[in-house]
């Protein structure tokens, strides 16, 4: 009796495939596993089984599994189990949820690899874009269709193969790549005829005469433990260090069949060695929360720790996780951001010493691959440390989730699909599992404040930092008002300044926060307006001084500034709006002996970038750091006793519904980090509107009164967490055509939902990559059911899709959209 598997396939597919088992497989496929198969004419890829059943499948041919990979499940059912959840709710492929959660190593695909046949069937003469490929083939052998398409410069390779191909001049053949590549070293073995302890004696009186050769076979002896119990392994490169010997001593003794070198698989990752040291005492304020906080997770699953920053939460943390490593549980430790990867994992490394790994997109491909398995198999790490895409990692027995700051935007995957926010994919991960899940910030989100105060999680405040340290003191600057009496004339106000100049007196550090990488947003001519904007994208292009490059921030299109306006033909070409680059350059100007660094996304584009940064800044080799709100996410510092907001206008002024919030949220984030450990520090905000409510709840320290304003406005007007939110995307190449597309879905829309439908409208950016983009808004209420909404909107898009005059539009859905 035939056997078949449901397979998914790293495609955007609906719904799985089935393929049938061949015998010589059976037994060998099971859920979880990785099988090759064959999709489509030709192309092979990587699938995942997710179900075994008797059922033939109807109304198509059905295509045997070609190869098993694994031995055993790389994916647990708990995993599946999730990715089902992911592209039921935010509305994607369960062949999207794949290929963002695996490692992009671990999907094997089949490459098109064309080859010039020795005797072609036709004498043709060729065209010269033919020619071309011919002498590239002639010169390779054998190339890839992208090798191809490199060598040749020819855009449309297809179209001048595919004649070459019929006309039997060439073939094509489809190849399986392994992409990830398991790392080797040489290592070292000892002879077994020396194991008898007269070989050995008899060895040693043979190279009494060879000093040298002598001592690197006792020093391989050494640390080899060679006849020993628990003999070891030594690589090649450590034992001529240790034995300070040469590669010719080396090959003395391996011609004399005394060492034997060998290759061996070896990991990409940093092994822990170090003894773990205790965790620091809790505060009496810190053990109530501590206590208070285990207390609300015997009755919820869920509890939002609400402690201002530099309260402590870390150290809470840390006996969280204690605790559920005694019960032999493992533990996802949720960061937003890379850059505080750093500082946490340093410290969670010295209490859980050979416990800890981290996972996160700076890490190579093959490193990832190194962890993913890892945790799939015996000897997994009890405590992962990452980014959002760690919960997708495998976990066989989770007993606590931790998403530390959790009001962060960054838990949010924008493109591609899955759209999917990792803090709520968290507390559903933690479900599944039985595991409770806690929830830090100092700075709430106003959705997860709302469910504990509804009573949906607990909630444990801690409104003291640690060892008492007072909050920090906020001075609000006018700027409107300094540059209309022409006291202000740069970035930076004299009290600002002031304050500065005192800090780097008394060797203390300064935070510079502007949240606008590049030097300049825009450039205009100062004649007649113009503004170089991106050939793709509907925006103005940045101006970044040090690369001397107006850079596109969407599709990163580049060109050089002009000299000359292409419009009027003037020369007065001014910057308008303030960078971190700006500000970085007017502070070495102001203080030319104070050591600067800046954190951005233009200076942390490697692993180490960023980690040099912060350990330079906490070393104090830096005076002034300048940042995005990459210096606003947790870093712990202790020698800063001034921050500086430069702008708080542009976080104000943003049109959207969730402005204000961020706007809080990063103010005072930013303020946090100063007068963390030695006293109170100061803050200085730069506004041209002071009396504005937010500033004034900032200055305040005020979250429950900025969380109440919104609450009102936002049950009001209908958003979350009052309403539930789906933005629905519309791309197009065609500007005309894509509002007749949207039009029409929008119709379809209200159809269903009536007056919940909102648009469609262009977005603030409304053209990106040469496509075009409309935006329609659906909020529905809460108890109205996920399932009735979903169905609906898929088959809407599915209409939209058979429509002939909209087939090559693509509709996306943004659920939950932050």
């Amino acid at each position: 009796m035939n056997r078949f598997a449901d397979l998914i396939l790293p495609l955007p597919l609906a719904d799985t495939y089935t393929y049938r088992i061949p015998e010589s497989l059976d037994g060998a496929v099971a859920p979880g596993k990785r099988v090759i198969v064959n999709f489509g004419p030709k192309k092979f890829y990587t699938a995942i089984v997710e179900k075994l059943h008797d059922t033939p499948p109807q109304g198509f041919e059905v295509k045997d599994i070609e190869e098993v990979l694994d031995q055993n499940p790389v994916v647990t059912g708990t995993q599946l189990k999730l990715w089902r959840w992911i592209a039921a709710y935010y509305l994607c492929s369960i062949g999207e949820v794949y290929k963002a959660a695996i490692p992009a190593r671990m999907k094997m695909e089949s490459e098109t690899v064309v080859t010039l046949l020795e005797e072609p069937e036709t004498e043709r003469v060729l065209s010269p874009q033919e020619q071309k490929v011919a002498d590239t083939l002639a010169q390779w052998g054998e190339c890839s269709l992208a090798k191809l398409k490199a060598e040749t410069g020819i855009a449309r390779i297809t179209a001048v193969t595919g004649p070459m191909i019929d006309d039997g001049i060439i073939a094509i053949k489809e190849e399986m790549k392994q992409s990830y590549k398991p790392r080797y070293e040489t290592r070292v073995r000892i002879a077994d005829r020396y194991r008898q302890e007269d070989e050995m004696v008899k060895l040693f009186d043979s190279l009494s005469r060879s000093q040298k050769q002598l001592h690197l076979l006792m020093k391989c002896v050494e640390l080899t433990a060679f006849g020993q119990k628990k003999e070891k392994e030594v690589a090649k490169s450590t034992l001529l260090d240790k034995a300070g010997a040469s590669h010719a001593i080396f090959k003395a003794l391996a011609d004399k069949g005394i060492l034997t070198a060998y290759k061996a698989e070896t990991g990409r990752l940093a092994e822990d060695t170090a003894e773990p040291e205790p965790p620091h005492p809790l505060s009496e304020a810190q053990q109530q929360a501590y206590d208070s906080i285990n207390a609300v997770l015997q009755e919820k699953n869920v509890c939002l720790f609400h402690g201002v920053t530099s309260s402590g939460k870390t150290e809470i943390y840390i006996r969280m996780i204690e605790d559920a490593l005694k019960q032999g549980k493992q533990v996802l430790y949720l960061l937003p951001e890379i850059a505080l990867t750093k500082q946490i994992t340093d410290r969670l490394k010295r209490v859980f010493s050979g416990k800890t790994g981290i996972y996160h997109s700076k890490f190579t491909d093959n490193e990832r691959v190194e962890i993913w398995n890892r945790q799939a198999g015996p000897e997994a790490y009890s405590i992962i440390i990452g980014v959002r895409s760690s919960v997708f990692l495998p976990f066989h027995n989770l007993g606590l989730v931790i998403v530390d700051e959790e009001h962060e935007n960054t838990y949010k995957q924008f493109d591609p699909a899955p759209r999917y926010n990792a803090r709520n994919t968290a507390i559903v991960l933690a479900a599944m599992c039985g595991a409770k899940t806690l929830l830090g910030t100092a700075t709430p989100s106003v959705e997860s404040y709302y469910n504990a105060m509804t009573g949906k999680y607990g909630l444990v405040t801690l409104k003291t930092r640690y060892k008492g340290i007072e909050l920090p003191q906020i001075t609000v600057v006018d700027t409107k008002d300094l540059r209309r009496r022409k006291i202000m004339k740069g970035l930076f106000s004299p009290y600002l300044t002031d304050r500065i100049r005192a800090a780097l007196e008394k060797k203390e550090q300064v935070i510079l926060f502007q949240n606008r990488r590049g030097f300049a947003p825009m450039m205009e001519c100062h004649t007649c307006g113009w503004v170089p904007r991106c050939i793709n994208c509907d925006v103005s292009l940045t101006y970044h001084k040090g690369m001397n490059q107006l850079t596109c921030h969407y599709c990163g299109y580049s060109t050089r500034p002009p000299v000359v306006c292409p419009a009027c033909e003037g020369t007065d070409i001014r910057h308008r709006g303030i960078g971190t680059e700006l500000v970085e350059e007017e502070i070495q100007a102001l203080f030319p002996q104070a050591r600067t660094a800046r954190m951005d996304l233009d200076t942390t584009r490697s692993r180490t970038a960023y980690e040099k940064i912060i350990n330079d800044f906490q070393q104090g080799k830096t005076d002034i750091l300048i940042g995005t709100q990459m210096v606003s996410k947790g870093l712990d510092f202790d020698n800063v006793s001034v921050v500086g907001i430069i702008n708080a206008d542009n976080m104000l002024n943003y049109p959207d519904f969730r402005s204000y919030e961020r706007a809080f949220q990063l103010m005072e984030q930013v303020a946090g980090r100063a007068g963390r450990k030695n006293g109170q520090g100061m803050v200085i905000i730069q506004t041209g509107d002071p009396e504005n409510i937010v500033i004034r709840e900032v200055v305040n320290h005020d979250y429950e009164a900025m969380y109440r304003t919104q609450a009102e406005e936002r049950e009001i007007f209908k958003y979350p967490p009052f309403y539930r939110m789906t933005n629905v995307y519309l791309k197009h190449k065609d500007g005309t055509q894509i509002s007749l597309m949207a039009n029409t879905m929008a119709e379809k829309m209200r159809q269903v939902f009536g007056a919940r439908v909102l648009g469609p409208d262009r977005p603030p950016v409304g053209r990106i990559q040469t496509y075009y983009i409309r935006k329609i808004v659906l909020k529905t209420e809460n108890k109205m059911p996920l399932a009735y909404v979903r169905d609906n909107l898929r088959r809407i898009q599915r209409e939209m899709k058979e429509d002939q005059r909209f087939k090559s539009l693509s509709v996306y859905f943004d659920v939950d959209p932050m």
